[in-house]
């Protein structure tokens, strides 16, 4: 009897202390919750009617030991929820299907410029950085955009115009990636590739950005902009720019226009509502708009022959880079010839495809410094196996005019012999003295 009454006391009491604390967690952990959560445990902690003494002391129990834990876990929860929110709008800002697309020219080049043998690790560092300047001038263009993205449909949802993500917040991201790819460039291949990679952004951001709000010359700016990441890695892999580093950076001037052409033709009205100053906006029938885009899709024609003959790649890839080339051309006139939205479409599409296609082409098909070296050798041996032909019909007449002799006393005492060189063929090995 006392037993079942002191029971009864203690739960009465349980029930009237512990009611805020057990059937309202909120009261409990309020102050660390956010309305959602509140919300949320709310509705879910409600009391169960009619508890039982036994029930309420095992649930006040239950309650004490998940309220220590319950402060520890909405933390971790809005940590990565921040770090969710923050890493998609640092992904947005950075455009970064754009940025690995100019990491995959830089990559080429640094293949292309690596000779025999590629360093992984220097092409993963160049790769890195190239990523993070990229991603810099891309977020300090929007940072510049802001009010024009605002107005068009297509980019009125990024981070900044959104609200998502503060400007100085923006800013802070920008310069401290840029400022780390520069050095990471400078540390792990060369100052060429640092100076190179810190020019472009400046070009992109500072001169590039505000033209287009200004000229329709800002297209060809921007064609140099994307022209620079391939001679980046060629001269991070080589240290040097050559001719032969040009190929890759020729292309991808050439091809940006046509693919800018159809881009800024797609989205005229667009651009109009940004304020932007396309090449398009001037031409209403569109025509010279096509016409500027197929002109440049035939300046692409002879690149492939050129690394042919310069020795970066083999026949084959003259034969390739000459048909994509020529399919991409004949989406260009189909443009010009019928200037619908369709059309710039299909060209749009076409230039999408040629440029992997093309790099793809210039990978597989590379000569290395090695395989260079025996095709130049195998075309000497070639035109020197027409020279004993050529004596023999010219006579004594053409062998004057291709060997020189001058006198010389041979060591020794022996008698004067002939030193024979040879003006056309150089490399030919031939004794420095010859017996009378």
């Amino acid at each position: 009897m006392w037993r079942n009454s002191a029971t009864l006391s203690f739960s009465s009491r349980l029930l009237s202390s512990s009611s805020s604390s057990i059937f309202t967690p909120n009261a409990v952990v309020g102050r660390t919750l956010s309305p959602s959560h509140q919300r949320f445990y709310s509705s879910s902690a409600a009391p169960s009617p009619s508890p039982s003494s036994e029930s309420v002391i095992k649930v006040g129990f239950l309650a004490n030991k998940s309220d220590a834990f319950r402060p520890s876990s909405f933390k971790a929860g809005d940590a990565i929820q921040l770090a969710r929110h923050y890493g998609r709008c640092y992904w947005e800002l950075s455009k970064a299907r754009l940025s690995m697309l100019v990491v995959a020219t830089s990559g080429t080049g640094y293949v292309l410029g690596s000779g025999n043998a590629v360093d992984l690790a220097g092409l993963c560092c160049t790769c890195a950085g190239t990523m993070m300047v990229a991603a810099s001038a891309n977020s300090l263009n929007q940072v510049f955009e802001i009010n024009n993205d605002a107005k068009m449909r297509r980019t009125r949802l990024r981070p900044l115009p959104s609200g998502r993500i503060t400007m100085p917040h923006a800013v802070t991201w920008a310069s401290s990636v840029g400022l780390a790819g520069t050095a990471l460039l400078a540390c792990k291949a060369n100052m060429l590739a640092a100076g190179l990679a810190a020019s472009n952004l400046v070009l992109y951001a500072f001169v590039y950005t505000p033209l287009k709000q200004i000229h329709p010359v800002n297209t060809w700016v921007g064609a140099i902009v994307g022209a620079i990441p391939p001679l980046l890695g060629w001269a991070a892999a080589s240290g040097q720019i050559s001719l032969n580093g040009l190929i890759l950076p020729a292309a991808l001037y050439f091809w940006q226009i046509p693919h800018f052409m159809a881009l800024a033709y797609l989205c005229r009205d667009d651009y109009a509502a940004g304020g932007y100053k396309m090449f398009s906006l001037a031409d209403a029938s569109g025509r010279r708009t096509a016409a500027v885009a197929f002109r440049n899709c035939l300046y692409l024609v002879p690149l492939g022959f050129i690394a042919y003959d310069w020795g970066v790649a083999s026949g084959w890839f003259c034969l390739e880079s000459s048909l994509i080339t020529l399919a991409i051309s004949a989406a260009a006139f189909s443009f010009y010839r019928d200037r619908t939205t369709q059309k710039a479409r299909r060209m749009f599409y076409a230039s999408l495809l040629y440029l992997p296609v093309f790099m793809s082409g210039l990978l597989f098909h590379r000569l290395s410094d090695d395989q260079q070296s025996i095709m130049e050798n195998t075309d000497r041996i070639v035109g020197l196996s027409s020279f004993p032909e050529d004596v023999t019909e010219s006579g004594k007449d053409d062998l004057k005019k291709k060997m020189r002799y001058v006198s010389a006393a041979g060591p020794q005492g022996r008698p004067p012999v002939a030193y024979a060189s040879i003006a056309p063929f150089p490399f030919l090995p031939v004794p420095s003295y010859v017996d009378q």
